[in-house]
């Protein structure tokens, strides 16, 4: 009898597991923990209100003789009325640069322009090279939906509603990715414009409460403690207008310009949809 040779099969090698998608990342650069920028403001201005505005070399017999020994009898709340001014600072150039990332290389009013002579003319290869020279959030939302358009263009399985519904969920998937990233630390750039008012106007009632006790004492009053008390309340008071006038005007200069992009997404976004539309 032949021996019984054992059934032997080539191990086959085990299927590798998937690769996970990529997350999607927006392209607006910014400070991502805005807590990290209020403690170092916050460190750095008691640190001034102690070691510089506090300084003897700016006080003679007690007094301030000039304007950094006067602002430090502001009190306490100098130093937090300056952490939300140096914030506001601090978020505004952030913006600034990010917003500037996020716009691109070059002029977001020409790019619009020719991105819609390209899908005029058909040419997606040609308004896809527009958004690789252009980049930023708006180049990177129309290249999204340039893409996803090429998809359907070959799609052949979908319906003509079920390919414009598909590139509209796309550049509005695009459009909703970018859109936080352009509005990050305004929030706290808005806060700022009604906590520093609020702040200053506290510091504000302190000083006087201090002035009229001055006020109040038998005899003559204490003119030391009557100038003490002035001078907190007019530096608080100070600072906190310069805070929230600051504000006032960074959030709605930044608001104003997210807006302009914005618009400048929608405008291509609706091209793109009705070019397809209208070749299909």
């Amino acid at each position: 009898m032949e021996a019984q040779k054992p059934n032997v099969q080539a191990a086959k090698p085990a299927a590798k597991p998937a690769a996970k998608p990529k997350a999607k990342k927006s392209n607006a650069p910014g400070i991502k923990n805005a807590f990290w920028v209020i403690l170092i403001c916050a460190l750095i201005c008691v640190c001034l209100f102690i070691f510089w505005f506090g300084n003897d070399m700016h006080f003679e017999d007690g007094h301030p003789k000039n304007l950094w020994g006067t602002i430090h009898e502001g009190g306490f709340i100098v130093p937090i009325l300056q952490t939300l001014f140096l914030t506001v600072i601090v978020l505004s150039f952030e913006r600034w640069f990010a917003l500037s990332s996020a716009k691109g290389k070059g002029d977001i009013s020409k790019f619009v322009a020719n991105v819609k002579v390209c899908l005029e003319k058909n040419d997606i290869a040609g308004a896809q090279a527009l958004c690789k020279k252009q980049q930023g959030t708006v180049a990177a939302v129309v290249a999204a939906g340039l893409n996803r358009y090429e998809e359907m263009d070959k799609n052949t399985v979908l319906s003509k509603e079920q390919k414009i519904a598909t590139l509209q969920k796309e550049i509005e998937e695009a459009t909703a990715l970018e859109m936080p990233a352009l509005q990050q630390n305004l929030p706290i750039v808005a806060t700022m414009t009604t906590l520093g008012t609020l702040v200053g106007l506290l510091g504000t009632v302190m000083g006087m409460i201090k002035s009229f006790q001055a006020l109040a004492q038998s005899g003559a009053p204490d003119s030391t403690a009557l100038s003490t008390g002035i001078s907190e309340a007019l530096i608080n008071t100070a600072f906190g207008i310069a805070t929230g006038a600051f504000a006032v005007i960074s959030y709605n200069f930044y608001t104003n310009k997210i807006d302009h992009l914005t618009y400048a997404i929608d405008e291509i976004g609706f091209t793109i949809v009705q070019t397809f539309a209208a070749t299909h």
